[in-house]
C-alpha cells in the first residue's frame, strides 16, 4: 500500500515555521478557505515533475503545469547554453480527447497519477534530438526543431512505451501483446496472442502497486536483446467488483490477488526485437516467487532479482542471454528474524564489473561495493552509520564517486545529499553536499557529472535547480521565490509556524511529531485536528514544505498535529520491525502515546482530539477509536482496510505473513468484529469505485455497525476510486469532515 496521492493530499499535510510576507499590507488577510487550496494556480507555486537531462546534457525538460489548470501538464525545455525555456509540447493543442482504455486508467491509479492531464511521463531518444511522448494513449516524437511525428493512431492505448537503448526501435504494450518497430515505421507484435489471461511485457498488478515496477520489458545496451515478462493470471482469484457511478453502475471481474491466494505466473524470456530466437529465463523450480527487477549490465548478461513469497530472502541471479541459464551471484537475507528483505533502486551496475548495492543488514540502509571478480562474494561497506542511505542519487564513474540521499539517525526528519570516493579501496568518511536548513531529493545524469536537486524547508517551497557534483547551484529550474508575485502571498500574513519534538513510545523509543498552532488567545483551549498515516515506507514528520492545506485547517482555529508511530519510515529496521505479523497493535498505542502528550498541555482542550486518516491511516482511525472509546472526541476513517485478508498478496503477507499460516494474527489485526466497541462519533468515507482498497472494506464495516445499532456517519462517493479529490470533490471531502467537527462540538472556543 503506497501512499496514493490522495492520501498526500489528505493525509500528510503539514506546513511550518514564520514565514514574513513581503507585502506592505497585512491588516486583514484572507482566511484560506479548502477551495482556494485546490483551486489554480496552487499555493505551492509552479511545481515541475519528471525532470530529466538531455543525454548530452545541454537540455533539461521538465512537465510543467498550467496556472489556470493546475492538474494539466506539458513539456518545457530549457537550454542550458541559451537559458532560455520553451515549451516543447502544448498538450491541449496535441490532445484528440480520446478516452484512455480501462487498463491505462489501472496502470495510472497504480502510478498514482490518475487524477492528471496532459503529459504524464516522456522520454528523451539517445541522440539527443527529440523526446517519446505518450498523449491520450497514442506515441508522439517531438523534435527540438519544434516538430513532432505522431507514431501512433490506435483506439487501443500505447501502454508503456519505450525507446530502444540506441534508439532505432520503438516498442510499447498494446492488447497483451508486446509491439515492436523502426522508429517512423509501423510496430507489429512480436509476442503471441494467448487469450485473456496471458499477458506479455506488462508488469503484474502487485509489481505496479507494491513493488515500484511499472515496466515488463527491457532492452538491453545494443538493441539486439529484449527481456520480457511473460504473466499467466489464470491462477489469481476473481474479485467482482462494482465500480458505483453517479448515473450507473459498471461490474469488472478483476483478476485480485488477496492475502493467502495464489499469485500469477511470472516467467521471463529473451528475444531478438523481432521476437525470434526466444529463451526462457532460468527463474527457478518454484514459480510461487516474485520477479523484483531485471537489469542488463555492462557485461553484457541480465541480472535478474528473485524474492521468495516471504519476502525474507532475495537474490541477484546472473542471466546468459543466449541461453537463459542463471546462477544465484548475491543472496540478500531479513536483517532481523521477524523483518522482512525491503526492494529498492538503490544499485548501480559498474563498467567495470563492481556492483554497488543498498541493504539494510546492519539495520540502516548502506551502500555496499561487491567485487564482480569475486562474484558478489566480498563487499566493503561505503557508506556508514550513522547515516541511514534513503536513495542512490548517482556514480560518477570517471571520477569513482558516489551521490545518495540519506538522513542521520540523530536527525531522521531532513534528507540530505551526500558523496563519497569508491575508488583505491577508500573507507572514509561521506561528505554532506547540500546546504543545511532544508529537505532535500535529487537525481543526476546518466554519467554523474550534474545534480538535478530540490529542496524545500518549512519556510520554503519546493525550489529546483541544477548544481554540480560539489552542490554548487548552477542555475535555478523553478526558484519558486515567496516573494509577492507568489501565489501564496495573500495568505503569508496569517501562516504559523511548526513546532517539533519528540515523546517516548511504551517501551521507550524516541517518537517526533509536529505541531502547528493557531493564534490562541490568553486562558482559552483549543482543539486539535490528529492527523495521521501509521503505515509502513511513510513518513509524516519532516522539515519540509508540504503545502497549505494544514493552514486552512489552522485558520479554522484549530491546533495540527502529527506523530510518527514505530513502522513507519527512514529510521532503521528496529523501527519498523515491530509491526511484523501485529498490524494495528504498536501504531495504536504509539498514537495513543500523542493523544495522551496533547491532553497534558494547557492550551489543547482534552475533550476534542479528533483524529483522521486516510487508506492505513483510515485503518488507523478505527483501531484507534475501537482499542481506546472515549479517549478522542471524533474520528475520520477514509477508505480504510478493515479486513487484512481482502488486500493484496505482496504488500499484506510481506507484513503480516501468509494468513493460511498465522490466522491468528489477521484476525488480531482487523478492524470488523471489535467495530462495535465504537462509542465516539465515526465519520466513513470512500470511493465507490475503489480498485485498489475495494469499497467491500467498507460496506462490511458499514453491515457490521448498522446490523449492531451502532451509530454512525457515512460520505460516499460515486464513481471514486481510492483517489477522492478534484477541484470541487477535494472541497466537499474537507467541508464535509468540519461539518462533522461542527455537529459533533469539536469546535474552536468562543
Amino acid at each position: 500500500m503506497r501512499l496514493p496521492s490522495v492520501a498526500l493530499a489528505l493525509a500528510m499535510i503539514a506546513v511550518s515555521a514564520p514565514l514574513q510576507a513581503k507585502e506592505a499590507d497585512m491588516t486583514s488577510p484572507p482566511q484560506l478557505t479548502f477551495e482556494r487550496v485546490f483551486d489554480s494556480p496552487s499555493l505551492d507555486g509552479s511545481s515541475p515533475r519528471g525532470a530529466k537531462l538531455s543525454p548530452d546534457g545541454r537540455y533539461l525538460t521538465v512537465l510543467r503545469n498550467r496556472a489556470d489548470e493546475r492538474e494539466r501538464y506539458d513539456l518545457w525545455g530549457y537550454d542550458r547554453d541559451s537559458g532560455e525555456w520553451t515549451m516543447l509540447v502544448d498538450s491541449k493543442k496535441l490532445s484528440t480527447g480520446r478516452e484512455l482504455s480501462e487498463d491505462e486508467k489501472m496502470q495510472r491509479e497504480r502510478a498514482r497519477v490518475a487524477g492528471l492531464k496532459g503529459i504524464i511521463t516522456y522520454q528523451w531518444a539517445p541522440d539527443g534530438e527529440g523526446v517519446l511522448v505518450p498523449l491520450d494513449g497514442d506515441l508522439f516524437l517531438a523534435r527540438l526543431d519544434g516538430t513532432v511525428t505522431q507514431l501512433t493512431d490506435t483506439e487501443e492505448s500505447e501502454l508503456n512505451p519505450a525507446l530502444s537503448k540506441t534508439g532505432k526501435y520503438v516498442s510499447f504494450v498494446r492488447d497483451r501483446q508486446l509491439w515492436v518497430g523502426e522508429v517512423g515505421k509501423d510496430a507489429v507484435p512480436v509476442t503471441p496472442k494467448e487469450g485473456d489471461d496471458i499477458r506479455w511485457g506488462e508488469a503484474e498488478f502487485v509489481a505496479q502497486e507494491e513493488m515500484s515496477r511499472s515496466t515488463g520489458f527491457w532492452w538491453n545496451g545494443d538493441d539486439t536483446r529484449i527481456a520480457v515478462q511473460r504473466t499467466d493470471e489464470g491462477p489469481v482469484g476473481i474479485v467482482t467488483r462494482a465500480a458505483i457511478g453517479a448515473t450507473g453502475t459498471r461490474v469488472y471481474d478483476q483478476r485480485y490477488p488477496a492475502a493467502g491466494t495464489d499469485n500469477a505466473v511470472v516467467e521471463l524470456y529473451i528475444m531478438d526485437p523481432d521476437g525470434s530466437d526466444r529463451v526462457k529465463v532460468d527463474l527457478g523450480k518454484d514459480t510461487d516467487i516474485y520477479l523484483a527487477r531485471a537489469n542488463w549490465a555492462p557485461d553484457g548478461n541480465l541480472y535478474v532479482q528473485r524474492q521468495n513469497r516471504a519476502q525474507t530472502v532475495l537474490e541477484l541471479l546472473r542471466v546468459d542471454p543466449a541461453t537463459g541459464k542463471s546462477s544465484v551471484v548475491l543472496t540478500e537475507k531479513a536483517a532481523r528474524e521477524n523483518y522482512w528483505v525491503n526492494l529498492s533502486d538503490n544499485y548501480k551496475f559498474l563498467k567495470n564489473g563492481d556492483l554497488l548495492w543498498w541493504s539494510e543488514r546492519s539495520g540502516f540502509g548502506q551502500l555496499y561495493l561487491f567485487n564482480g571478480d569475486d562474484g558478489f562474494a566480498s563487499y566493503d561497506q561505503k557508506s556508514r552509520e550513522p547515516l541511514n542511505v534513503t536513495r542512490l542519487i548517482g556514480v560518477d564513474e570517471e571520477s569513482e564517486r558516489i551521490f545518495f540521499l540519506a538522513n542521520t539517525q540523530d536527525d531522521p526528519l531532513a534528507q540530505h545529499i551526500y558523496s563519497l570516493d569508491y575508488g583505491n579501496d577508500l573507507r572514509g568518511p561521506a561528505s554532506q553536499i547540500s546546504e543545511p536548513g532544508y529537505t532535500y531529493s535529487a537525481s543526476m545524469d546518466g554519467k554523474g557529472k550534474t545534480l538535478l536537486v530540490s529542496r524545500s524547508s518549512d519556510t520554503q517551497p519546493t525550489q529546483t535547480f541544477l548544481a554540480d557534483g560539489d552542490g554548487k547551484r548552477l542555475a535555478w529550474v523553478e526558484e519558486n521565490a515567496l516573494d509577492a508575485n507568489h501565489p501564496y502571498a495573500p495568505y503569508l500574513p496569517s501562516h504559523r509556524p511548526v513546532e517539533y519534538g519528540t515523546i517516548a513510545a511504551e517501551d521507550g523509543t524516541t517518537l517526533y511529531w509536529e505541531m502547528i498552532k493557531p493564534e490562541m488567545k490568553p486562558g482559552k483551549r483549543y482543539p486539535v485536528f490528529f492527523s495521521h498515516y501509521g503505515g509502513p515506507h511513510a513518513q509524516n514528520v519532516t522539515k519540509g514544505w508540504k503545502g497549505a492545506m494544514a493552514q486552512a485547517v489552522v485558520d479554522k482555529g484549530y491546533i495540527w498535529f502529527e506523530i510518527d508511530n514505530r513502522g513507519s519510515a527512514n529510521r532503521g529496521v528496529d523501527f519498523e520491525q515491530p509491526i511484523y505479523r501485529a498490524m494495528g497493535t504498536v501504531e495504536v498505542a504509539d498514537q495513543k502515546s500523542g493523544a495522551q502528550y496533547l491532553k497534558s498541555l494547557n492550551f489543547v482542550d482534552p475533550d476534542k482530539i479528533a483524529i483522521y486518516g486516510w487508506s492505513y491511516g483510515g485503518y488507523m482511525t478505527l483501531k484507534q477509536l475501537e482499542a481506546d472509546p472515549g479517549l478522542y472526541a471524533a474520528g475520520i476513517s477514509g477508505a480504510p482496510v478493515t479486513k487484512w485478508e481482502l488486500y493484496d498478496t505482496h504488500y499484506t503477507e510481506r507484513y503480516m505473513g501468509d494468513p493460511r499460516e498465522v490466522p491468528e494474527a489477521y484476525a488480531a489485526s482487523g478492524a470488523i468484529e471489535d467495530a462495535t466497541k465504537i462509542s465516539d462519533p465515526l465519520l466513513l468515507i470512500h470511493g465507490m469505485a475503489d480498485d485498489n482498497v475495494v469499497f467491500e472494506n467498507s460496506s462490511e464495516l458499514i453491515a457490521k455497525l448498522q446490523g449492531t445499532n451502532t451509530p454512525f456517519e457515512m460520505m460516499l462517493y460515486p464513481g471514486y476510486t481510492h483517489r477522492v479529490g478534484g477541484k470541487y470533490i477535494s472541497p466537499h471531502v474537507w467541508n464535509t469532515i468540519f461539518a462533522f467537527l461542527e455537529r459533533h462540538g469539536v469546535t474552536p472556543p468562543e
